[in-house]
C-alpha cells in the first residue's frame, strides 16, 4: 500500500470529527513513513480554511459538483484505497446524502468509519448509511454497540466490520498538583468537562450538582473548557452558555464554575487534562455511540465519572470509571465526592483507565487502520463489487472522435495523458497498422463509413511506407514527434501487424488506390515472415495472409508461407499440449486468442479438420482460464502473466486482449455455426462497458475512448491508441456479426442466415 486519502473535516475547523480526521492523517504518515497520505477536507463555509499542506483537495459541503470532482481528484491520483470519515451533519443534502455523489464514482476500495450509527433513524438516514455501508468495502466503528447496531437494523455482516477504538495521544501519567498552578486553581480539586459545548452535553447537571459537592468541598471548581459548537452559534448563538451561567449564578456556584470559551488544541487539551482530578461526562442521550473527550480522558489517566451512554459503558465497565443516571445531579454529587473522600480508590480507578487505555493510542489504533485498509484491498481484488448498472445487451454508438484525435497529418499517436494526445511519445507502426486495419473492417459497414475514414486510410497507409526499411527489408516500429526513426528494425510483432493490415487491404478495401499502394508494399515485406518463430507474430501475418489469399488464391507464395507459418502453430501445440495445459506454450502471455484463431483460419483455408479441432479446443479452454467465478471476461494480467502450473495474473488487463479474443470467437462462430461462440463474444465485450474484475467502464462515452487497462484501482485514465483502436475494432466486428451497421443492436433474419451458412458443415452441431 502507497498512497491513500481520508475524507472528512480537518484543522484548523473546530470540531470533533476535524481532530480525529487530523490525528488519523497524521499518526499514518508517522508510523508508516513510505505511505503517502493526504486529506480531502470538507468546508462548510464559502472562504474555506488556512489548511495545512496534507489537504490536497477541498469539498463544498453544500454542492454536489464539488463532491463529484472529488471523486474525479482521487481517481486521477491512482490511490490504494480512501478512508471516510462519516458524521451525518458534516455532509450536504438531506442527512448528508451528498456524500453518494462522490462514493458513487469512486474507483479505489473504501474504508469507513462510522462516529454515528443511529438506533432509530429516520428513513432518509436508513438509506443514506445503507448506501454508504453498501458502498464500503470495510466498515470501521469504535464500540460494540456499533457491531450490534449495523447487523440489526443495516444487515451489515460482522466480517465487513472492523473494531478500532478511538484513538488518543499518548502522554504520560501525570499528578495533577502539578499543573494546575498554570490555570489558578492550586490547592483546589477540579471537576473538568471538555468538547464543543451543546445542550446535548448535559453540563447543567453538573452545575446542579455543585451546592451539594461544595457544601462538603468547598475548593472544588469545574472546568468547562470548550468553544459553542459553531452548528450551535450559527443556529442559536451563545444562549446555552448564557442559561449555564446563569443558573451558576442561580445556585450560588458562580464563583467555582469556569468557563473557557474556545477551541483547544492538543497540547492545551492534555495540560487541562492533567490539571484534573475527576473527568466527568454527563451526556443525556444514552445513543451516544462514540466520544473522543471520553477517549481522550481515559488517555491521561483521569477518573471519570459518566452518565451510562453506550461508549461509556463499554470504555467504564472494567473498573475504569463510575457509571451515574442520566440527569441525575444527586447521584452524580455522591459519586463525585465518594472520590475526593477516597483517594484511593480515585488513583486506582486513574491506573486502571491509563493501562487499559494504552491499546487506544494513536500510534497502536493506526496499525489496526492499516490492517483494515489491507483487508479491504484484499476483498476488492478477490470479491470486486458492482458499482455499474449496464444494459449489457446495448452496444454503444459507433464514434470516431477519439480516433481523429489521436491522429495528426503523420498518423496514429501512440499514448495520451487522460484524452488528451502525447506528443512526447510519438508514433508506431504498430498502431498505425491497427489504425488501418480498422478503417478497411469499417467500409465493410457501408459507403457511408469509407467516406468518412478514408483520408484516414490514405495516411496510416503512407505511414507503413515510411516505416520500411528498404535496406534490410523491414519495418522500423517507433518514431518520435519530431519525425526521427528511433530505431533501423522494428519488433518482428510490428512487422507482422503491417503485413496484417497490408493483407486486409488487398483483400477486403474497395478503394483501388489503397490497394494498389498496399500490393507493392505487401510484395516487399513480406518475404521476411518465412523467419518468423514467434508464434503471435506468425499469427498476425496469418490474419494478413487469409485476407490476401482471399482475392488472389493463385498467389503461391503466399501459399507457400501461410502453409509455413500454420504449421508450426500446429507443431507448437503438440509438443507443449497436454490434457491439463491444451495450449501452444508453457504460458499464457499476450494476444493469445490470436494462436487459436490464427490456426483456425489456417485448417480452413487448407481444409484440415484435425487443425480446426486443435484450434477449437484450444480457444474453448482459453476461455475456461479467462471467465471469473462470477461469469465475467478476466484476461490474465500483463502483471506477470500466467506460467504453466501457476496462478494467472489478474492485472493488468489490456484492452487489445479483450478484441482478439473477441476476434477469435467470432471466426470459430463462423466455422461452426455454434451460437454459444457469438454468445461469447458478446460476453466478452461487456469487459469495455464494466462487465469485469472492477465493475467499471473503460470505454468512455464522453470522448469515445477506452483506458488503457484495467488494474486493482480501476481503469487507467490514459486513453491511447492501442486501447482505443481495440475497443472500436470489437465494436464494428461485432456489429457486422449482427448485420448492425448503424447499431440497432437487431441482427436481420437475412444476415443470420448467410452467416450460418457460412459455417462448415462437420463442426456446426
Amino acid at each position: 500500500m502507497h498512497r491513500i486519502a481520508v475524507i472528512g473535516n480537518y484543522v484548523p475547523r473546530q470540531c470533533g470529527i476535524a481532530t480525529f480526521t487530523t490525528d488519523l492523517c497524521e499518526s499514518l504518515a508517522s508510523e508508516f513513513p513510505q505511505l503517502t497520505c493526504f486529506a480531502a477536507a470538507v468546508n462548510d463555509r464559502d472562504e474555506g480554511y488556512e489548511y495545512p499542506p496534507r489537504v490536497q483537495f477541498q469539498i463544498d459541503e453544500k454542492d454536489p459538483a464539488s463532491y463529484r470532482r472529488g471523486a474525479d481528484f482521487l481517481n486521477f491520483n491512482k490511490l490504494d484505497l480512501v478512508c471516510l470519515q462519516h458524521e451525518f451533519g458534516i455532509f450536504g443534502g438531506p442527512d448528508g446524502s451528498h456524500i453518494l455523489w462522490l462514493l458513487r464514482d469512486l474507483r479505489t476500495p473504501v474504508v469507513t468509519t462510522l462516529h454515528t450509527v443511529p438506533c432509530r433513524p429516520s428513513s432518509t438516514q436508513q438509506k443514506v448509511l445503507g448506501e454508504i455501508v453498501d458502498r464500503s468495502d470495510r466498515v470501521v466503528v469504535m464500540t460494540q454497540k456499533g457491531t450490534e447496531l449495523l447487523g440489526e437494523l443495516y444487515r451489515v455482516s460482522p466480517a465487513k466490520i472492523d473494531l478500532i477504538p478511538h484513538g488518543i495521544p499518548d502522554v504520560p501519567f501525570n499528578d495533577p498538583n502539578s499543573y494546575k498552578g498554570k490555570f489558578g486553581v492550586q490547592g483546589k480539586s477540579v471537576l473538568l468537562s471538555f468538547g464543543l459545548l451543546g445542550r446535548s452535553k448535559g453540563v447543567e447537571t453538573v452545575i446542579q450538582a455543585l451546592p451539594e459537592i461544595i457544601e462538603r468541598f468547598p475548593e472544588v471548581v469545574f472546568l468547562v473548557v470548550g468553544a459553542t459548537h459553531p452548528n450551535v452559534v450559527r443556529q442559536e448563538g451563545e444562549s446555552y452558555r448564557l442559561s449555564l451561567q446563569a443558573l451558576a449564578r442561580e445556585l450560588g456556584v458562580d464563583a467555582n464554575v469556569i468557563f473557557h470559551n474556545r477551541f483547544v488544541n492538543l497540547d492545551e487539551l492534555t495540560e487541562f487534562l492533567s490539571a484534573a482530578d475527576i473527568y466527568v461526562t454527563p451526556y443525556l442521550n444514552q445513543d451516544q455511540i462514540t466520544s473522543g473527550t471520553l477517549a481522550y480522558a481515559l488517555g491521561a489517566g483521569k477518573a471519570v465519572i459518566s452518565t451510562p451512554y453506550w461508549h461509556a459503558e463499554e470504555l467504564l465497565s472494567d473498573g475504569s470509571g463510575i457509571l451515574v443516571p442520566f440527569a441525575a445531579p444527586d447521584a452524580l454529587a455522591h459519586a463525585v465526592m465518594h472520590l475526593l473522600e477516597d483517594e484511593d480508590e480515585r488513583n486506582a480507578i486513574r491506573r486502571q483507565a491509563y493501562l487499559a487505555s494504552r491499546k487506544m493510542t494513536w500510534p497502536v489504533v493506526a496499525r489496526q487502520y492499516i490492517a483494515s485498509f489491507q483487508r479491504a484491498c484484499r476483498t476488492r481484488l478477490a470479491s470486486p463489487r458492482s458499482r455499474l448498472a449496464a444494459n449489457w445487451d446495448e452496444m454503444p454508438p459507433l464514434g470516431l472522435d477519439h480516433l481523429r484525435r489521436l491522429t495528426d497529418d503523420v498518423g496514429m499517436l501512440q499514448h495520451a495523458v487522460a484524452s488528451v494526445p502525447n506528443y512526447s511519445e510519438g508514433y508506431t507502426t504498430d498502431d498505425n497498422a491497427r489504425a488501418l486495419l480498422l478503417t478497411v473492417t469499417l467500409e465493410e459497414l457501408g459507403d457511408r463509413w469509407m467516406a468518412r475514414t478514408s483520408g484516414l486510410a490514405y495516411r496510416y497507409l503512407a505511414f507503413l511506407w515510411h516505416a520500411y526499411n528498404p535496406q534490410n527489408g523491414h519495418f522500423r516500429n517507433f518514431m518520435s514527434y519530431d519525425r526521427r526513426w528511433l530505431e533501423e528494425c522494428g519488433s518482428k510483432d510490428s512487422h507482422a501487424r503491417a503485413l496484417w493490415a497490408l493483407g486486409a487491404v488487398l483483400g477486403r478495401s474497395r478503394q483501388e488506390g489503397l490497394r494498389q499502394a498496399a500490393g507493392r508494399l505487401f510484395d516487399l515485406a513480406l518475404p521476411a515472415a518465412r523467419d518468423f518463430t514467434d508464434l503471435r507474430s506468425a499469427a498476425f501475418t496469418l490474419f494478413g495472409l487469409h485476407d490476401f489469399l482471399r482475392r488472389f488464391p493463385g498467389d503461391h507464395a503466399a501459399q507457400e508461407i501461410s502453409t509455413l507459418l500454420g504449421t508450426r502453430l500446429e507443431a507448437a501445440f503438440q509438443q507443449h499440449a497436454s490434457p491439463e495445459w491444451p495450449w501452444f506454450e508453457g504460458q499464457l502471455t499476450y494476444a493469445n486468442a490470436a494462436l487459436p484463431h490464427a490456426l483456425l483460419l489456417c485448417g480452413r483455408s487448407l481444409g484440415r479438420s484435425p487443425m480446426i479441432a486443435t484450434a477449437l479446443q484450444s480457444l474453448d479452454w482459453l476461455l475456461t482460464v479467462q471467465t471469473s467465478s462470477r461469469g465475467h471476461f478476466a484476461p490474465v494480467g500483463n502483471q506477470g502473466f500466467y506460467v504453466q502450473g501457476g496462478v494467472p495474473a489478474r492485472f493488468d488487463q489490456q484492452p487489445i486482449e479483450v478484441q482478439i479474443t473477441i476476434a477469435a470467437c467470432i471466426e470459430a462462430y463462423r466455422v461452426t455455426g455454434k451460437y454459444r461462440w457469438r454468445r461469447h463474444a458478446r460476453r466478452i465485450f461487456q469487459w469495455f462497458l464494466g462487465r469485469n474484475d472492477a465493475d467499471l467502464a473503460l470505454y468512455d462515452s464522453v470522448t469515445g475512448g477506452c483506458g488503457d487497462g484495467l488494474s486493482p484501482e480501476g481503469p487507467s485514465i490514459n486513453q491511447g491508441a492501442e486501447s482505443a483502436l481495440a475497443f472500436l475494432q470489437a465494436l464494428v466486428e461485432l456489429r457486422l456479426l449482427e448485420g448492425t451497421p448503424d447499431g440497432d443492436g437487431r441482427a436481420s433474419s437475412a444476415a443470420l442466415r448467410k452467416q450460418q451458412g457460412d459455417a462448415c458443415p462437420e463442426y456446426s452441431q
